[in-house]
């Protein structure tokens, strides 16, 4: 599997889109306007590829003090829904950008589409087809070799006004006939094969209701929505590179005047470990193998904002990739690197234990409670110091203690010392273990003269550990989320259907884990880094007496060193 990465200088060369419209606003092409436009089609949530292509399209205007419209491609009903309208704008403006005026959608040109589908016929360029789509594909021949023309090609334009405007009229059954354009079924361009401009659909418009009961194909409707609105770069994905010639051809048909909006591809966003296809993400919503389109472990804008992705780590995450003009696939790691760096900067730290093993201070005094100061952001010295409970009684991660260590184990085992973070110094004397041979406490004594973890005559320690006060210490549930798949491309084997490659391990719910008290009035949303442990947010569910933890990602990428 290649794996891509820009650095620097290839950024540089793929910035192509910026090189094309400084060059149509030095000749002055549509009076040297930059107006884009975010065409989503409301059938799902937006994913992290849509994310990239929000911040190409708004940052284009941004750039070029244009405009970008939000447009909606609804033309097909029976997958729409309104739930997705709202989460797509509610995604756009999370990531901090603003379309021009109110959204749009292309049913609100349903009347100038169908107007010009008629003046189409008129011209002779488009006729009403009768063929099946088992003969449509009979009919449309191979890459190789040419297609031959329906029966009903040449129909007469009188008769094709009239059976389109019984269409329109629902005089006729689903599948019963198609409006076609008249172009060329010799093209070497499959697309250019006399497309189907309008279907015969009965299914209730989010918008329209029951108006239409037919409705145009996005290649016919998306340029010419394009048109209307006065779109100068409609850029999009590269798989639409070879739909250009038809995009053309249908806007030359419109034109009335010298502007003509211009199409311009680069590459989509593929990650690998992830499924970028809208119809496979809801097939694991309907299919239950998630929790919804928000479930932490999809790669759904709205999924990467509850698991704790700020909208600046995704936007600088697009920066780093940048513009192609050919595929590729971009390590999932770069995602997980921009998350990291934008937290490390911003996330207050705390101490929490995931899996409690209790320490006893023997040499502490009974009954005593200590505050200590502990740093919230090394990173932002004005997010100041909070306060830290200490007492006799304290719990640290299981795996942070080793009856017998070996040699290079730099945490806690019998007759070491340790730092405890922002503590005191600790030494181990001896465990105490249940009938199984478990140990259940760590029993250590402490340095009172190592108070704030400093040494009092300069011995070293090789270790520290972070803590929580158990008699201070919150219960906490922490869901631990890792990738959903276990391979690269899960969409990539033909033969194999993809949720075969679901990984079991991708969500773990820890519901034992002791947080310090600083959490009692969290808010959902917040973010934190538990020292040594990793970026983590209080989920949306969370309750002041019900705390919810999602980890947003580990504090280095360890999927290499736990799966091979």
């Amino acid at each position: 599997m290649e794996i891509k990465s820009e650095n620097t200088e290839e950024k540089k060369s793929l910035n192509f889109i910026e090189n094309i419209i400084d060059e149509d606003i030095k000749t002055g092409k549509n009076s040297g306007i930059v107006y884009t436009r975010f065409p989503p089609e409301p059938n799902g949530y937006l994913h992290i590829g849509h994310a990239k292509s929000i911040c190409l399209n708004f940052g284009l205007a941004e750039k070029y003090n244009g405009k970008c419209n939000l447009r909606f491609d609804d033309t097909n009903p029976a997958k729409e829904d309104i739930e997705y309208v709202d989460s797509i704008k509610e995604d756009i403006e999370w990531l901090g950008f603003k379309w021009e005026g109110e959204p749009k959608f292309t049913s609100d040109y349903f009347d100038k589409l169908y107007d010009f589908a008629v003046t189409l016929i008129k011209k002779g360029k488009a006729y009403v087809c009768e063929l099946s789509p088992e003969e449509m594909r009979e009919y449309k021949g191979t890459p190789t070799s040419p297609g031959k023309d329906s029966p009903w090609r040449n129909r007469s334009i009188e008769e094709n006004l009239s059976l389109f405007e019984k269409m329109r009229n629902g005089d006729f059954e689903e599948g019963k006939y198609l409006l076609r354009a008249k172009i060329d079924m010799s093209s070497p361009n499959m697309h250019m094969r006399d497309p189907i401009l309008y279907r015969i659909k009965y299914a209730n418009h989010h918008r329209t209701g029951d108006k239409w009961c037919i409705y145009p194909m996005y290649d016919f409707a998306h340029g010419q929505s394009d048109y209307f609105e006065g779109i100068t770069h409609s850029v999009c994905t590269l798989e639409f590179e070879v739909h250009r010639p038809l995009y053309d051809w249908f806007t030359d048909q419109l034109a009335t005047t010298e502007y003509k909006p211009r199409q311009i591809e680069f590459a989509r966003l593929n990650l690998n470990y992830t499924i970028m296809s809208k119809r496979k993400l809801l097939e694991l919503v309907e299919d239950k193998h998630v929790t919804g389109w928000d479930d932490p472990r999809m790669p759904t804008v709205s999924g990467l904002r509850r698991r704790g992705y700020t909208a600046e780590s995704i936007r600088n995450f697009s920066e780093k990739v940048g513009v192609a003009k050919r595929d590729g696939i971009i390590d999932v790691a770069l995602l997980e690197h921009s998350i990291r760096e934008d937290l490390n900067l911003k996330a207050d730290r705390i101490m929490g234990v995931l899996n409690p093993l209790k320490v006893i201070i023997d040499n502490y005094p009974e009954g005593k409670d200590e505050i200590l100061e502990a740093v919230n952001n090394p990173e932002d010295e004005s997010k100041g110091i909070r306060e830290v409970p200490f007492c006799k009684v304290l719990y640290i991660e299981k795996e942070d203690f080793m009856e017998n260590p070996p040699k290079k184990f730099f945490r806690l085992g019998i007759n070491s010392e340790v730092r405890l973070r922002y503590a005191y110094f600790v030494k181990c004397t001896h465990v105490v273990k249940d009938e199984k041979g478990e140990i259940t406490e760590v029993h250590c004594t402490y340095d009172p003269e190592s108070k704030g973890g400093k040494s009092p005559d300069g011995r070293k320690v090789k270790g520290t550990l972070h803590w929580v006060s158990a008699k201070h210490a919150v219960k906490t549930e922490v869901r631990l989320y890792d990738r959903l798949f276990t391979v690269e491309n899960p969409g990539g084997d033909k033969e194999k259907d993809f949720k075969e490659f679901l990984n079991k391990d991708s969500l773990k719910v820890n519901e034992s884990a002791m947080l310090e008290p600083y959490v009692k009035n969290v808010k959902p949303g917040q973010q934190f880094q538990f020292e040594r442990l990793g970026y983590f947010c209080v989920d949306k569910d969370s309750k002041t007496d019900n705390l919810i933890f999602n980890r947003t990602v580990t504090l280095r990428d360890s999927w290499t060193k736990n799966n091979n």
